[in-house]
């Protein structure tokens, strides 16, 4: 019986990249200079750190940030969980956006929901952070991929693992 499964994996090294090539314009850019603003990966904990002198300042670094992380991966901001602004030392600001990695149970059972509500003739199943999917034809499961893309458009999804 054909299957294939649904999943969410973060390509750390394209974010890497993307932060680097964000540090850098942050580096460069007049407006910047003197201030402490910057961004760091902590790739262990799967974390982005930016760092302004104001909340002014973390919004222009995330407008910098942003498109770099389309550019490499496409819809990867969506995949970041923006924490709270803290204050740290005088007036200095940081912001910590965690990278989600893997369906959270939620969107899996949000997922599943979807996909029986749909009537294709498909069993979905919920197996750690990924969803399997079994359907008698190979035609079936396509149709499922197209519905499953056009429906969840606010978490990046990958579609792999198809087996006949």
């Amino acid at each position: 019986m054909p299957s294939f499964d649904i999943s969410s994996e973060a390509d750390m090294v394209a974010l890497k990249n993307a932060v680097d090539v964000a540090a850098r314009q942050i580096g460069n850019r007049y407006d910047f200079k003197g201030t402490s603003a910057s961004i760091e990966l902590n790739e262990k904990d799967k974390q982005i750190t930016l760092f302004g002198d104001s909340d002014f300042q973390l919004d222009q670094i995330k407008d910098i940030l942003f498109p770099a992380l389309e550019k490499k991966e496409p819809d990867s901001a969506k995949r970041l969980d923006h924490q709270d602004v803290q204050k740290i030392s005088g007036n200095k600001v940081k912001q910590m956006m965690k990278i989600r990695d893997g369906i959270d149970t939620e969107l899996a059972k949000r997922i599943v929901k979807l996909i029986k509500d749909s009537g294709l003739k498909v069993q979905a199943s919920i197996q750690g952070d990924t969803v399997r999917v079994n359907g008698a034809k190979r035609d079936l499961l396509q149709d499922t991929i197209a519905f499953v893309r056009k429906s969840v458009t606010d978490f990046p999804l990958q579609f792999g693992n198809f087996r006949d």
